[in-house]
């Protein structure tokens, strides 16, 4: 038959281009999912992801156009399709197993670079065979469309244009419909399922691989069943709620104690509360000085504005402890919103608005006494949330004597660590600016004022021994916060949207504290082996 039949009219190597640009991109956008939870996404990770597909595409490019010219049978192409096919359905099924893998021998034997690196390779084992295979789609395209020199632009042209026309449609799709609706391994399995009926009707209109098609579906059902799951921390069995939205990997946790919320499988807390309404013990207490500093007791009614609002710990803690305050929250992501009134008790006089914090600071013209900076987690600090031109606009919505709270993870006492970075920026913004260490984790909390008056306030009265008469136990920390106070003199590592290299310092700073933390687990492993190490375990 040639290829006079399906193919007869061109359309349908039109439509495989189409579908092949839908898939590339589908699965660029999919990957960044699958490996956030683990790596964050960060623009590190995006910078991974963009060059090993581009490298895989490269490489397929080449290995299409000459295996084309070698041997011009479609039947090769849709063969590399329907395995790429399978390949990609079985992301889901073994992705997170490939990652912990790679991340738990690299985790023993690399001090640094440890999440470039894992994430690199992560990338290299688990997208660029089938990104590779369809990477030769276009070039052999090329080859089976054109038919003579004078039509050839034209259909190379027309090409193009499928190709790009999917892309496009490969981008928006999974971001805006399949992952926030049905979660990252169906969407691969979705784009998986195109790329193999597109191969399997080439094959039936043919008569050929039809025993290759049926053990491609086998494995395609097979995957269906076994990786259809949202579950990217497999290890926990008593989550309360873990899904996804389109900003993050989400996952409610509950205890006797405490309702906590991650964003990140392998990074911290993102919000807590506690059931008996007590402090957390964590750095939401600390920034509790702030309305003390801004003197809103003494006024009818003060104004707080949270960025990074969370699931509102920061809000319900000053709620319990003053009467007189108006909280308004700032959260990016509309998930989390939904999940703090259904897991947290996000009060119902708070509000809260989906928006991006620096936007938000755009649009509304009105002064607040507290602004509450908490939008940076692990490495992934918003760049335009970390600069002058940021700071000096939080400075522009604070009344005369409004104070701004900045919580800084991944504290460092290395000289150029991000938390100097960010400390430097904000002196060269605020005049007054204090900082305090968070006992017992790697917080430091900020606080910077235009008028040095109510911090220094704050400072003196808990020295003379005055209570604050909010309860023994906000008493005691917040006398524990003024005499730890120490005033922060501003250096010249200053952030600016123009330059704010905020992930290489965070990666920088990851790497640290992967490294202290497991410097125990790597001598043994060093020393006694694998055998130790599980041993020690």
């Amino acid at each position: 038959m040639g290829k006079r039949d399906i193919l007869k009219n061109k359309y349908y190597l039109y439509l495989t281009e189409f579908f092949s640009g839908m898939a590339v991109m589908a699965v660029e956008l999919g990957a960044s999912r699958l490996l956030a939870p683990y790596f964050s996404s960060s623009q590190i990770v995006w910078t991974i992801i963009i060059g090993t597909i581009m490298i895989a595409m490269a490489l397929g490019n080449i290995y299409g156009g000459r295996s084309a010219d070698k041997n011009p049978n479609p039947d090769r192409m849709y063969f590399r399709i329907v395995i790429a096919a399978v390949w990609i359905a079985a992301i889901p099924v073994v992705g997170k197993y490939i990652i912990l893998g790679i991340s738990g021998v690299l985790i023993l034997t690399v001090n640094q670079n440890f999440l470039i690196i894992a994430a690199f390779l992560a990338c290299m084992v688990i997208f660029v065979y089938p990104l590779f295979l369809l990477g030769t789609v276009t070039p052999s395209l090329a080859r089976y469309t054109v038919d003579s020199i004078d039509d050839s632009g034209k259909t190379v042209g027309t090409l193009g244009a499928f190709n790009t026309v999917g892309s496009i449609i490969g981008t928006f799709l999974p971001t805006f419909v399949t992952i926030p609706a049905v979660g990252t391994a169906v969407t691969f399995l979705i784009f998986s399922g195109i790329l193999l009926l597109l191969g399997i009707v080439y094959f039936i209109s043919r008569g050929t691989g039809r025993a290759a098609c049926t053990a491609a579906a086998v494995v395609f059902v097979l995957c269906g069943i076994f990786g259809n799951n949202d579950s990217f921390a497999f290890w926990e069995t008593d989550l309360t709620y873990e899904g996804e939205s389109i900003y993050n990997y989400l996952q409610v946790r509950e205890d006797e104690n405490s309702v906590i919320l991650s964003t990140n499988v392998l990074f911290g807390v993102q919000s807590v509360t506690m059931k008996d309404d007590s402090l957390t013990g964590m750095y939401y207490d600390y920034a509790m000085a702030a309305p003390f500093m801004a003197g809103t007791e003494e006024k009818e009614s003060a104004d707080v504005l949270i960025l990074g609002m969370g699931t509102g710990t920061y809000a319900r803690q000053c709620l319990r402890y003053f009467d007189n305050l108006n909280i308004e929250g700032v959260e990016i992501d509309e998930k989390i919103t939904e999940l703090a009134g259904e897991y947290f008790d996000l009060p119902g006089e708070t509000e809260v608005t989906t928006y991006d914090g620096r936007t938000y600071l755009q649009a509304v013209d009105r002064k607040y006494d507290v602004i509450m900076v908490d939008a940076y987690q692990d490495i992934t600090i918003p760049f335009q949330m970390s600069s002058v031109e940021f700071f000096t606009m939080v400075k522009e919505h604070l009344t005369d004597n409004g104070v701004m709270v900045v919580n800084m993870n991944m504290h460092s006492e290395k000289e150029g660590n991000i938390n100097e970075y960010l400390a430097d920026t904000i002196a060269s913004v605020f005049p007054n600016v204090y900082t305090v260490d968070v006992t017992g984790s790697t917080n430091r909390e900020l606080f910077a004022s235009v008028s040095d008056e109510g911090i220094r306030s704050f400072i003196e009265d808990r020295a003379g021994g005055d209570a604050v008469g909010q309860g023994d136990e906000l008493d005691s920390l917040m006398t524990e916060v003024a005499a730890s106070l120490a005033r922060y003199e501003g250096g010249a590592n200053i952030l600016t949207d123009d330059k704010a290299p905020v992930e290489l310092l965070g990666m920088r700073m990851i790497d640290e504290l992967i490294g202290d933390e497991l410097g125990y687990y790597k001598q043994i492993f060093q020393e006694q082996g694998l055998t130790g190490l599980l041993e020690s375990l």
